[in-house]
């Protein structure tokens, strides 16, 4: 019974596990970023053909580029913008607003995942994270829907969005990290001041030993002539 019991527990806890995701080792807001859209495989018996990721239009990225991954083929769809955006100081009037990718070959087998990376900016400066929606179709034809938004502090969805969170801002991260070096060089200069200090007053003390040694000496000599005469 408790084996069938854990197995229960395996089985229910698997899904947890094959959510389409997007992940990221820094993606500083206001900057660009190399993503990856992580694609388990969450079937028995198909094999994942075919993945499409709508960029968000809240936060329109102008520049996104996909790399090349052995197997598939990658198409962008671009959208002409409500509102054009700046990036470097030109205007963007329309930006890429869908990425799919699609099998030559077996695509995604049972138990096997596969990323697909992408080049991603200009990052938004006034955002913590990005949402995108993904499609994930296998080749018995079923699509699921990897739409559904994550509230705070609630339950996670059972299809859940992708969510790429943001990082703190380069310019940020710089400035402290030269408050850090001024800091420690700042230390350094105090040691060293402290340290010449220390040395200048044993010089000091050294050389005012050595005269009052000469002075005892010669009050020495002076005392034995006087005995003597």
């Amino acid at each position: 019974m408790g084996g069938i019991a854990a197995g229960s527990v395996l089985l229910l806890a698997g899904p947890a596990f094959a959510h389409v995701s997007v992940q990221s080792d820094d993606a500083p807001k206001g900057g660009f970023a190399t993503v990856n859209f992580k694609v388990p495989n969450e079937q028995d018996h198909a094999s994942t053909v075919k993945l499409e990721v709508t960029l968000p239009t809240d936060h329109p990225l102008a520049s996104v580029m996909p790399q090349p991954v052995p197997g598939w083929k990658v198409s962008v769809t671009k959208t002409k913008l409500a509102k054009p955006i700046e990036m470097e100081g030109e205007k963007i009037t329309e930006a890429p607003s869908k990425i799919t990718w699609t099998a030559d070959g077996k695509g995604v087998e049972p138990g096997q995942f596969q990323q697909f990376p992408l080049s991603i900016g200009q990052l938004p400066k006034d955002a913590d994270q990005l949402v995108f929606k993904a499609l994930q179709t296998y080749d018995n034809k079923q699509v699921v829907r990897w739409i559904e938004p994550t509230k705070e502090g609630g339950p996670e969805p059972e299809n859940p969005a992708p969510v790429l969170k943001l990082t703190a801002a380069e310019d940020d991260a710089h400035g402290a990290a030269a408050d850090a070096k001024s800091e420690d060089k700042a230390g350094d200069v105090k040691t060293a001041a402290a340290a010449d200090t220390s040395d200048n007053t044993a010089r000091l003390l050294g050389a005012a030993g050595i005269v009052v040694g000469v002075i005892g000496v010669g009050f020495g000599v002076f005392a034995g002539r006087r005995r003597n005469a």
